[in-house]
This record gives structure tokens, C-alpha cells and sequence, in this order.
């Protein structure tokens, strides 16, 4: 959420990140309107309450001085039972004013390229050769199912379409995978291990920024509790110092995650309708950060970086590209995705998004920190990135790994934890 002040004072600065993002700026529009009404109610109401003391000062005046203060009595209770309609239509649009301004999205970081969509992204890197091979190339999911290790037909039979069920050495794989993950993440980069609920109330979605505006992609309890379950490990893991204080010492704070992740992808409707790209549950290990605010930027770079290096252990071509304006999440300030290389499909793929939200999410969440020796406190920044997205990570393996015999070579970095170096080709029972 942006700065209220901010908004009010730096309009022209606000239009031109909507117009960066190709958004319209009727819900800037509608926030200032409603804003304006409030600030004019609240000066009405203030004048009604210093009328108010008035009045109590002068009835107590002509108490003391035995005279009658019927009349002055009547009047001011009149006056307080206007006050309390006014302060009930007060709130109201305090609240209509905060929902409006939950809706405007986080100003791009000046570094981040102006554009319309993806084809704008900028490429900042790309590691590792890309796989040559003497045949075509398969797809994952054909390659998946030949070796029986992935069954979308019996998991669509449980639970409908975009569900997979991993079977035998592909689920050895994706508990690998997880693994490898979390212990590179603990051991070598520093980051605590969280293991926290995949339901959580609305308050921990909208701290993170996926409520209001993103409803339709979540799913929901059906009870009366509100509980939704999480979309990525980043809800419940910045959530966890929500309304809290930090001291400056205990920054920098690295956690990462690893959840099971819910997304109903109500936009995507003939998007990757076949394999692991866009499923309805999927696997994820999460990088999150709170930061300084003179810290964040360098941090975000260590971040992507620590994201990479998963990548690079298990020999996966990719590339980092920097999202333009128009292609960024509505929460972050900067981000830089991380694409991987998928043969069958010749293009590079989204595996991690790594971003810096600024005070955005703090500011929502209330997550502040107190320097030494100064007064009041500030607002944190916050990070995260997937370090990996496990189900595309297991995914491009098939495909940069796979043999003309249908088998596939485990990449070194997950023997230990798989047990083997090869997946060979067999029925699929």
C-alpha cells in the first residue's frame, strides 16, 4: 500500500506509475474523491467537537453559577447525536478510502524498463549451454507419463483437470528436489527455515497484497472462518512479524520455505492446459526478506542470486530479465524473473520471480523497525522469490535430461537424495 500522504501530495508521480504499468487511473480517480470527502467530513465533525466543548464549558458555567441550562443541555445533545452520525458516516469512508487505495499498485523502482508486456522485458543474463540432441525433443509430460513417474489422467479421475499425481521415482524426485532446495537455501545462503500453515485469513493476504484486487485466483473454505489457502509460501512467511516491531539489529531476516501452493488461475483459461506448468497445487521453496530500507536493493540482488545458484548446481540453462513496467506484479517496486530453457517448447520459461516490494507490503502489513538512539520507527522493506518453483524445476530436468531411449539422467547435485542417476524408460502402468 502506498503512503496516504504520498498519494494526496504526489499525485502526478502516482498517474505517471499507472500510466508506466498501462493502467488507467480511474481507481486513483475514485481514491482521491472519496479521500477528499473524508477530509472534508473530518473537518466538519472536528468543528462539531470543539462546538461540543463549547457547549459542556458553558453548561458547567451556568451551573456554577446556579442559573438554568436546560436550553444550552438540549443543544448540546442535539449536537452529540449529530456528531455520532457523522462519525458513523466518518468511518465508512475511511473504510471505502482505504479499499480504493489497497487497489493502486506499488511505483516502479526508476531502474526498471518502461514497457507494455512481456515482449518489453529486458535480459540482464543467461548461464549454461542449451542441450543439442540427435532427435526431437520431448515434451515433459509425454515424457513423465512414458516413464511412469507422472499420471494426469488418474489425478484429473481425484480431483479434475490441472492435477498431477507423481508416482514411484518422479515423486523421489520432487521430495529431492525440495531437499536439495532447503538445504542450499539454510546451509549456504543463510536463510531460517520456516515451516508455517498453508490456510490463512484474510488479513495475511491482504498484508502481502493479493486482496482485494486477486480474489478470483484464490481458493477459499468454504465455512465461516474465512480461511484461504496460500498461493505461495510468501503469505504466511511475511505475515509472520505482521503488527510488529523490529529491532534494527535483527535486520537483515532470511526465511525460506518450503509449502504446497494453491492458485486457481481463473485468468488462464487455455494457457499450458497440458504438464506441470500451471497447475491448480504445486510445489514451492520460498525466499522472503525484511531489510533496511538502504539495504533492499542490494539485497534483492543477493536474492536473485541465491535463486540462480539452484539453477547452476543442476546444470539448467537460463536466463534473468528484468520485467518491464508493464509486466510486473501489482505489489513489487522491481523484480527480475528468472526463465528456464524447455527444448521441446524452444523458448525460455518463468521458474522464480525475485522481487523488492519497497515499504509496500510493510506499510499493509504494519512490519516496522526502530533504528538505535532515534525516535519512532520506520518501515521495513521486503523481498521474496521462489528458490525454486519445484514442479518446473522437475519439468525442465525431464526435458534438458532426457535420453533418445526415453530415460532420463538425474543431475549430480540430487543423486544423494534420489538414489539413483538415471529414471529408465518403461511401461507406464
Amino acid at each position: 500500500m502506498l503512503d496516504i500522504r504520498f498519494v494526496r501530495e504526489q499525485t502526478d508521480a502516482v498517474i505517471d506509475a499507472l500510466k508506466k504499468r498501462g493502467q488507467r487511473t480511474e481507481i486513483l480517480d475514485k481514491f482521491l474523491a472519496i479521500e477528499k470527502q473524508r477530509r472534508d467530513l473530518l473537518r466538519e465533525v472536528e468543528e462539531m467537537r470543539q462546538q461540543r466543548n463549547r457547549l459542556s464549558q458553558e453548561v458547567g458555567k451556568i451551573k456554577k453559577e446556579g442559573g438554568d441550562a436546560t436550553a444550552v443541555l438540549s443543544d448540546a445533545k442535539t449536537l452529540s447525536d449529530n456528531i455520532t452520525v457523522k462519525e458513523e458516516a466518518l468511518r465508512e469512508l475511511e473504510n471505502s478510502a482505504l479499499q480504493e487505495l489497497l487497489l493502486i499498485p506499488n511505483i516502479p523502482h526508476e531502474s526498471v524498463p518502461v514497457g507494455k508486456d512481456e515482449t518489453e522485458n529486458v535480459e540482464i543474463r543467461s548461464w549454461g549451454e542449451k542441450p543439442q540432441f540427435a532427435f526431437e525433443p520431448k515434451n515433459h509430460w509425454d515424457i513423465g507419463e512414458a516413464l511412469g513417474i507422472l499420471d494426469f489422467e488418474r489425478a484429473s479421475k481425484i480431483a479434475g483437470a490441472r492435477f498431477v499425481i507423481y508416482k514411484g521415482l518422479g515423486a523421489r524426485l520432487e521430495r529431492a528436489l525440495i531437499n536439495f532446495m532447503l538445504n542450499l537455501h539454510t546451509k549456504e545462503h543463510g536463510y531460517t527455515e520456516i515451516f508455517p500453515p498453508i490456510l490463512v485469513n484474510r488479513e495475511a493476504m491482504t498484508g502481502t497484497g493479493q486482496l482485494p484486487k486477486f480474489e478470483e485466483d484464490l481458493f477459499k473454505l468454504a465455512d465461516d472462518r474465512g480461511f484461504l489457502l496460500i498461493p505461495t509460501a510468501e503469505v504466511p512467511v511475511t505475515n509472520i512479524h505482521r503488527q510488529e516491531i523490529l529491532d534494527e539489529d535483527a535486520l537483515p531476516i532470511y526465511y525460506t520455505a518450503y509449502t504446497p501452493c494453491f492458485r486457481r488461475e481463473a485468468g488462464s483459461y487455455g494457457k499450458d492446459t497440458r504438464g506441470l506448468i500451471r497447475q491448480h497445487q504445486f510445489n514451492k521453496v520460498e525466499l522472503v526478506k525484511f531489510t533496511k530500507p538502504e539495504d533492499s536493493y542490494n539485497e534483492l540482488e543477493a536474492l536473485t542470486l541465491n535463486a540462480e545458484e539452484i539453477l547452476k548446481r543442476l546444470g539448467l540453462p537460463y536466463r534473468v530479465v528484468s520485467l518491464c513496467t508493464g509486466d510486473m506484479g501489482f505489489s513489487a517496486a522491481k523484480t527480475y524473473d528468472l526463465e528456464v530453457w524447455f527444448p521441446a517448447q524452444g523458448k525460455y520459461r518463468e521458474i522464480s520471480s525475485c522481487s523488492n516490494f519497497m515499504d509496500f507490503q510493510a506499510r499493509r502489513a504494519d512490519i516496522r523497525f526502530r533504528r538505535k538512539g532515534k525516535k519512532g520507527t520506520e518501515f521495513v522493506h521486503t523481498l521474496n522469490g521462489s528458490g525454486l518453483a519445484v514442479g518446473r524445476t522437475f519439468a525442465a530436468i525431464l526435458e534438458n535430461f532426457q535420453q533418445e531411449d526415453g530415460s532420463v539422467i538425474i543431475p549430480d547435485a540430487l543423486r544423494h537424495f534420489v538414489g539413483t542417476d538415471k529414471i529408465e524408460s518403461r511401461v507406464k502402468s
